[in-house]
């Protein structure tokens, strides 16, 4: 595969009006309506498929994440529209829940409505 192959990420959901509304509301995605099997996105240059699934077997890691420009204003913004954000024991996360990374990289975790966890990154 070359490099320039372009990028499909998948993220699985048990419920794509819940995961319209997730997605496209409070993320702020522009999403296409494939039902019922999906909705997709353009993101950054990569294809994100939302796809519909029976039973979401939700990894013990990050699946999604998003570089941002400002952390901290990207937080505050999810955060008044409801979603909580991880904090991990030992991590030494600020009141936000962000973690510096020893590279200076900024990191914020959170789920979405099936309990996959998702992030945000602020790069040095």
């Amino acid at each position: 595969m070359e490099d320039s192959a372009a990028l499909v990420a998948f993220v699985a959901v048990t419920d794509l009006d819940r995961a319209q509304r997730f997605y496209g509301e409070v993320i702020g995605l522009t999403l296409h309506d494939e039902r019922p099997y999906a909705l997709v996105a353009a993101a950054g240059g990569a294809t994100l498929r939302i796809t519909a699934v029976e039973a979401v077997a939700a990894a013990p890691y990050t699946v999604l994440g998003w570089t941002v420009p400002d952390l901290n204003a990207a937080v505050d913004d999810l955060a008044s529209r409801g979603v909580g954000f991880h904090r991990y024991e030992g991590m030494g996360q600020d009141e936000r829940g962000v973690w510096t990374a020893p590279s200076g990289a900024r990191v914020a975790w959170f789920n979405d409505p099936d309990g996959n966890t998702l992030s945000m990154t602020q790069l040095p």
